[in-house]
């Protein structure tokens, strides 16, 4: 079986990448970051992913984005907007795909995979630069340019399985899949329990993908 590395950050967009690549056959590496994000609860719900899908490696990366700040995901002297905002909302950690998949890349050559899969939406989703089709386009012209793999033809391949899909798209396909959505927690600020705010912008995305996709929702909440 082909290899895979699966950026697995706990959240219901990378849950459902991970089932979708081990649909395609793939033996999957996950990898999920500790970077000075607000709570550890994402990385609780990414342990209970990765072994209820049953991946062959999980691996959790130390990495100190807060040093630099600049959203409210990793300065808690920021707030998280409980309200829509217009433009590239302050939750937007700067490079923080590009860094992701750029450890995804190395971790992935030094195991022998040419696959990735990174579960970035450019639908529902808060108005990321890096969740775009070009950007996952060009850093696969990146990866294939950067490594020792690439430069002697045994190219990388970086999957958005979600590109094209809304929330309620990827929570059927998940359902599909047999994905159990309330191992994860994709809220901006949830509880020392994984409990959601209910408010962030993550958390009114994920829970109208529950109810367009006419799926009960899962989601433990503070109030």
């Amino acid at each position: 079986m082909k290899k895979a590395v699966v950026l697995l950050s706990g959240g219901l967009d990378s849950a459902t990448t991970l089932a979708i690549a081990a649909s395609r056959g793939f033996d999957c590496y996950a990898l999920s970051m500790d970077y000075g994000q607000r709570h550890a609860s994402e990385l609780n719900a990414a342990k209970r992913v990765a072994t209820a899908l049953g991946v062959k490696d999980h691996r959790i990366m130390p990495m100190a984005l807060n040093m630099f700040g600049g959203s409210a995901l990793t300065d808690n002297a920021i707030d998280v907007p409980e309200k829509e905002t217009n433009g590239i909302p302050i939750t937007y950690v700067p490079a923080r795909n590009t860094v992701f998949l750029s450890l995804a890349l190395a971790w992935a050559e030094a195991l022998g995979a040419r696959d990735i899969f990174i579960g970035v939406t450019a639908v529902d989703y808060s108005g990321y630069p890096d969740c775009r089709p070009v950007f996952i386009e060009t850093f696969e012209k990146l990866a294939n340019v950067a490594t020792k793999a690439g430069v002697e033809g045994d190219p990388f391949h970086i999957h958005a399985p979600l590109i094209d899909l809304s929330k309620a798209q990827i929570i059927q396909q998940g359902e599909k899949l047999g994905v159990d959505y309330a191992l994860t927690v994709s809220c901006y600020q949830a509880n020392e329990t994984g409990e959601a705010c209910g408010v962030c912008d993550s958390c009114r995305l994920r829970a109208q993908g529950f109810a367009d996709a006419n799926v009960a929702d899962p989601t433990l909440y503070q109030h």
